[in-house]
């Protein structure tokens, strides 16, 4: 441990003898380090003073010329001048320049809670000065082989079986302090000692790594967690990996060995878990071309083949009824959705199969499994497409399925953030959401045909008549709708108008004239329906 002020008071050959209460300061002022002695006669020495450095004085400054008459106004000035700079004591020399030390500067270090000591005419300073210069000097040896020696115990520990939560242990043992570790997917891996944060300290301290993974850039920063409640600790976080690329946040609760040697030793686990998930990361790259030649295999109908090496690695694949769902995977995001998908196959025993396809994630569920679909779009801000459900047998038709569903959801995705920008200045973006084949089969085939890349051919159909009621303030588009909608009925469409027959008719003969085509028959009733669920 460094010096402190008590320590130069227990020092039997220097026999320094305290001349204010060791209360100074609520009691901590003699158990504050010392980092440096100096020697100073200044009537303001504090430009050549840090905090905590002891200031050893003979007292010339206080004869009768220095102090201008006003001995304790000029000695308290001058205490309070070493107590804002942090100076941690003040030694006095006697018989010196003086016989004993001015009353006026007891007193004003006994008011402001500076301690000061007396140094007797035999101790030199330099004395004083060369211990607190040793002392320092075995603190920072002693601090580097206790660095040296918790860096050996923790390389030793990385060397177990399972090395990681082996490291961190040691690391928590080392400091005596709390350490856990965030994933990728924003979850607390591992901890020790196991519950040694407690609620709501620990929540708080997952909600920041996860904010730290989500902006994707290598940081580290403190947070007092627990403030709330009247029981904040000091948690340190640093993320772990390459920016872009980070594998986890390692969470260090408060410890008086985080010094410099502290550092060092943090560093170097820093460094080892790193390594460590970077392992990881190659294995599951490993195990992702695995799944892919699965997937192959699964949507060929070689089920069997699909499920004996499913049930080795990871269990067995999901029970029928299954579904399909299809997301986009971002690269950046990719192996932080594949952290989160094997965290989430392992709570089901196996029950989930997934799998990279290109730039698309491809899961195989169980049929009443469909909230890992709304996690990964809520969580990665993708659209996912979802399948009916079907037998194993029928997964290649699931994962069609799948894929058109993914299309309608990035093409609502698009629409609604167009009409949110459009409507906000351009300013705004929809949330990816989860579009199941259902909702696309329930609107009929044209529906499914009318996709964005029709929507202009559509606009340009329709145009002659949004030109028409823009210019005479007519409702020809409304009345086409409603009529293909019952069916070609004019009494039936009038009745939903709340109009004439008549009227109905006359709107339909000049929306065939704007439009120069036959609306009598079939073919061009149904292509002109397409065009309006195009731009709907």
């Amino acid at each position: 441990m460094k010096p402190t002020v008590q320590t130069l008071l227990d020092r039997d050959e220097l026999g320094l003898r305290l001349l204010t209460s060791p209360l100074a300061r609520d009691g901590a002022a003699l158990a504050a380090p010392v980092v440096w002695a100096h020697s100073s006669d200044l009537a303001d020495p504090t430009p050549f003073l840090d905090a905590g450095h002891v200031l050893l004085t003979t007292g010339t400054q206080f004869d009768g010329d220095e102090a201008g008459g006003d001995a304790a106004g000029f000695a308290r000035a001058y205490v309070q001048r070493l107590g804002d700079r942090g100076v941690a004591a003040l030694g006095f020399g006697t018989e010196v320049i003086r016989d004993g030390t001015p009353t006026a500067l007891v007193e004003a270090c006994a008011e402001l809670g500076l301690p000061l000591f007396e140094v007797p005419y035999r101790v030199p300073f330099i004395a004083i000065a060369k211990l607190v210069a040793d002392l320092l000097a075995e603190d920072a040896y002693a601090r580097q082989a206790w660095a040296l020696s918790a860096q050996r115990a923790i390389s030793r520990a990385a060397l177990r079986p399972d090395g990681l939560s082996a490291t961190l242990g040691e690391l928590s043992q080392r400091l005596d302090t709390w350490v856990g570790l965030v994933d990728a997917t924003g979850a607390l891996d591992r901890e020790a000692p196991i519950g040694g944060l407690a609620q709501p300290a620990l929540g708080e301290v997952v909600g920041e790594a996860r904010s730290m993974l989500r902006r994707g850039q290598r940081a580290g920063r403190t947070l007092l967690a627990g403030d709330s409640v009247g029981e904040a600790q000091q948690v340190t976080l640093q993320t772990l990996g390459s920016g872009g690329a980070l594998r986890g946040v390692l969470a260090i609760g408060d410890s008086p060995e985080l010094d410099q040697a502290g550092r060092e030793v943090v560093t170097s686990v820093i460094a080892l878990a790193g390594l460590a998930l970077e392992q990881n990361r190659n294995l599951d790259r490993a195990r992702g071309h695995l799944r892919t030649g699965l997937l192959r295999s699964l949507l060929s109908g070689d089920t069997a083949l699909a499920d004996g090496v499913a049930t080795e690695m990871w269990g067995p694949l999901p029970s029928a009824p299954v579904r399909v769902a299809v997301a986009d995977a971002p690269a950046l995001a990719f192996d932080r959705m594949t952290e989160l998908l094997e965290l989430r196959v392992d709570e089901r025993g196996g029950r989930l199969f997934f799998a990279r396809d290109e730039d698309r994630v491809v899961l195989v569920l169980e049929a009443a499994d469909g909230e890992i679909a709304d996690e990964l779009s809520s969580e990665f801000e993708v659209p996912v497409g979802l399948s009916d459900a079907v037998g194993l047998e029928a997964l290649a038709l699931a994962h069609e399925q799948g894929l058109r569903a993914l299309e309608r959801a990035r093409e609502s995705g698009a629409r609604e953030a167009g009409t949110r920008g459009a409507g906000q200045g351009g300013a705004g973006a929809a949330r990816p959401r989860v579009v199941a084949f259902d909702e696309i089969s329930r609107q009929g085939v044209l529906a499914f045909l009318a996709r964005t890349d029709a929507r202009a051919v559509a606009i340009a159909t329709l145009a002659p008549l949004v030109e028409h009621d823009a210019a005479s303030g007519t409702s020809l588009v409304e009345t086409v709708r409603t009529w293909l909608e019952h069916g070609g009925q004019f009494d039936a469409t009038a009745q939903r108008l709340g109009v004439h027959r008549h009227t109905i008719r006359s709107r339909i003969a000049l929306a065939e004239r704007l439009l120069d085509r036959d609306l009598s028959g079939f073919h061009a009733r149904a292509d002109l329906w397409a065009a309006l669920l195009a731009v709907q």
